[in-house]
């Protein structure tokens, strides 16, 4: 048997990806130019805002060294199947599906420490590999910054919509000026800035206390002519939520913070439309 080179293996490897993401509609970056700001917890809970419209989604965890989303979503429990026809997602509900590095590690106390290529390789099976299946929404929640991941991403998944999440000070705003003029360079369709932590809401009188001023979000999209899609409030239950693993969309499907995620999923999806 001939033993392939490797430009033949590339060829191949791209087939599939190309392959898989035939079957899905829509594809969704979602970044920020800094750490801290609570962006994989935004492409949780719109994942699952996609998903309680009925939708069918995946939700690509391509943090490598900081996967979270399973923590997050109630489901770290559990494994990715494996076998000759490919890789099976972990189903966090009925129309939710999670791929993360997280199901790969056999400790979630070591660290992964790999270089560019290699993490090139692993978002590569990810998309190749995976039986995503017909999806309506693929969230992919990268790390912070404009590293390996996303440009990863940008190379591997052409036509994708970027969203980048900033929270209202000035230093994260600076950043996300940044991760929106990286996504402009690679020809990303940027959908918007979500303003997260955006006022705390006070659980005992219900008031509104702007740890991080206000606004900074709304303004840098003003400036960088892109669309403002909303603004998330910093909820304690939110944390808790998390921590605990219980989804808070579903968890606290009234709450302030939760309504504000569906209405900005409902902007995503008129963007996208056109």
């Amino acid at each position: 048997m001939a033993v392939k080179t490797r430009e033949e293996q590339m060829k191949e490897e791209e087939i599939k990806v190309s392959r898989n993401l035939a079957k899905i509609k829509n594809r969704l970056l979602v970044f920020s130019g800094k750490g801290g700001v609570g962006k994989s917890t935004v492409a949780a809970n719109l994942a699952l805002a996609f998903a309680q419209k009925g939708l069918e989604v995946g939700l690509l965890d391509v943090d490598i060294h900081g996967p979270n989303l399973a923590k997050i979503l109630g489901v770290e429990d559990k494994k990715m199947d494996v076998s000759m026809d490919g890789i099976k997602a972990v189903k966090v509900n009925d129309k939710l599906k999670l791929v993360s590095m997280s199901f790969l590690l056999q400790d979630p106390n070591l660290p992964v420490i790999w270089r560019g290529p290699m993490k090139m390789k692993a978002i590569q099976q990810f998309l190749g590999d995976v039986l995503w299946g017909e999806l309506d929404w693929l969230v992919i929640d990268s790390p912070p910054g404009t590293g390996d991941e996303p440009l990863s991403v940008a190379q591997l998944i052409p036509a994708t919509g970027a969203v980048v999440v900033t929270t209202p000070q000035e230093l994260s705003v600076m950043d996300s000026r940044k991760a929106v003029a990286f996504a402009q360079r690679l020809n990303l369709k940027i959908l918007g800035i979500i303003e997260n932590m955006s006022g705390m809401v006070c659980p005992h009188c219900g008031g509104k206390i702007d740890l991080f001023k206000e606004g900074g979000g709304e303004k840098a999209a003003v400036e960088l002519g892109v669309p403002f899609l909303g603004k998330i409030p910093l909820e304690p239950k939110i944390v808790i939520s998390a921590d605990e693993g219980k989804p808070f969309l579903t968890a606290q499907a009234d709450s302030e913070a939760s309504q504000a995620f569906n209405k900005i999923v409902e902007k995503i999806v008129e963007t996208a439309a056109h």
